[in-house]
């Protein structure tokens, strides 16, 4: 009993679905890469990138502001939060809809797959997923990690089982692979409402105090859930129409793996800030500063290993999401490569991922809103020049660093300007903090 109630945890169950999530994520995107032509492929993740933007787009309105008011409050407050919030998410994916009609008798005229595929599609796709969407809000505001996971597993569950079923009938097309997302979709949307978790039927429990009342929050809160976003955005709509579908598909490849990098990267973020925040409300400066120096040390110093490791075996890597089809050939051979430089460039991420933080807890979320825009502007020039540079998917990959380094750049002089530090010491300390811990962890054994 003891046992099974470890597992009743929150922060368990949100790790567990997390990771989760990427494993069956990878599985899906392997057979993928196994079934659908490099073009075709391209397509597949032009389609979904812009989906999730504007899937993003619509949960920024709703996620943050929903949690917010629908926290805490009586039983009556809640039924009119989750009203309001239905009619703001309806009202959404109805312009959304509307925007999308004239451009399907346009179809026959689009030349550029990816945009045809994108209009034909991009509107149903909201609407199925509408369902889906609220319970998710619904699920994180009350803590049911748990609803969460099902939610999910769910939708990729589906994916993946109506895929192999396309592969196994050998009926794998790319149009035949969007009946199947929107399949999924539908699917665990009517699981949601069967389960009774989509809370539709207190649609019509809205009232206009609380529909304002999400709205005017939700208006603040969109434009920091899309910008992160947007730096894939630039880079898919650049790659498409300067290179190709083929060289996104090959870009995507070799990035997949970057998730090695990123899990732990996310796990240190989410400790980092309630550490940072103690240590500025308690007025001491020094202590923010140290605290950030010591997250960026010991977790750069701590991916190297991994990184190193990666490195090493990145055609084997490449190998189990491409599969054999792309061994010893230019396109596996140019995602071997864009993997290793995105590594390479990884060193970077801890600095700009933990200064972002310590601004935000110094109460300076405004510099990094102005530092993403600057960012997102360096970013699309320097992807327009690469590519015309080395005409080829390497030109986005080479260019990547400069975004990051304007941000470091931006992030020190605000930081310094609170507290003086020196940035070269950051890694020592990391070092120091490292051997600390082995010591007292081989100590307590």
């Amino acid at each position: 009993m003891n046992f099974l109630s470890k597992f009743n945890n929150v922060h368990l169950i949100s790790l567990m679905t997390t990771g989760g999530m990427s494993a069956l994520i990878f599985l899906f995107t392997a057979i993928l890469f196994r079934s659908l032509s490099v073009h075709d492929l391209g397509v597949w993740f032009f389609f979904t990138t812009y989906i999730s933007f504007l899937d993003t787009f619509r949960q920024g309105f709703l996620s943050t502001a929903f949690i917010k008011f629908f926290a805490g409050t009586s039983l009556e407050q809640g039924r009119e939060v989750i009203g309001s919030t239905w009619y703001i998410a309806t009202v959404i994916t109805i312009i959304f809809v509307l925007l999308n009609l004239p451009l399907l008798f346009i179809l026959d005229n689009v030349s550029d797959d990816s945009l045809r595929y994108f209009f034909k599609y991009f509107s149903i796709n909201l609407v199925f997923s509408l369902p889906m969407i609220l319970a998710m809000c619904i699920a994180q505001a009350k803590l049911r990690f748990d609803q969460l996971m099902y939610i999910r597993l769910c939708q990729v569950s589906l994916l993946i089982g109506l895929l192999c079923l396309l592969v196994y009938l050998n009926i794998a097309t790319l149009d035949n692979l969007m009946y199947v997302n929107l399949l999924a979709s539908f699917g665990t949307s009517l699981f949601c409402i069967l389960m009774g978790w989509s809370g539709i039927k207190f649609f019509f429990f809205k009232n206009r105090h609380r529909t304002l009342e999400i709205f005017n929050f939700g208006k603040y809160t969109v434009g920091t859930s899309i910008s992160s976003n947007l730096f894939g955005l630039t880079d898919t709509t650049v790659m498409n129409f300067m290179i190709g579908p083929s060289a996104l598909a090959i870009y995507n490849l070799g990035k997949k793996f970057m998730e090695l990098i990123e899990i732990p990267l996310r796990s240190f973020t989410a400790t980092a800030m309630p550490t940072l925040a103690v240590a500025y409300n308690s007025g001491n400066k020094a202590e923010v500063i140290a605290v950030m120096k010591k997250y960026i040390g010991m977790v750069t110093i701590g991916i190297i290993p991994v990184i190193f490791i990666s490195y090493l075996l990145a055609p084997f890597l490449m190998g189990l999401i491409g599969g054999g089809q792309y061994k010893d050939t230019v396109a596996g051979e140019m995602a071997v490569v864009i993997f290793r430089i995105l590594l390479i460039f990884s060193l970077l991420s801890p600095a700009d991922r933990f200064s972002a933080v310590a601004l935000d807890a110094i109460h300076k979320p405004q510099i990094n809103f102005y530092k993403v825009m600057i960012m997102l502007l360096v970013n699309v020039v320097s992807d327009i020049i690469g590519v015309y540079i080395f005409d080829n998917v390497y030109g986005v990959v080479v260019v990547s660093i400069f975004p990051v380094m304007v941000a470091l750049l931006i992030s020190n002089k605000y930081l310094q300007d609170y507290h003086r530090y020196n940035f070269s010491a950051i890694y020592s300390t990391g070092f120091k903090e490292i051997k600390n811990f082995i010591n007292q962890t081989l100590n307590k054994s």
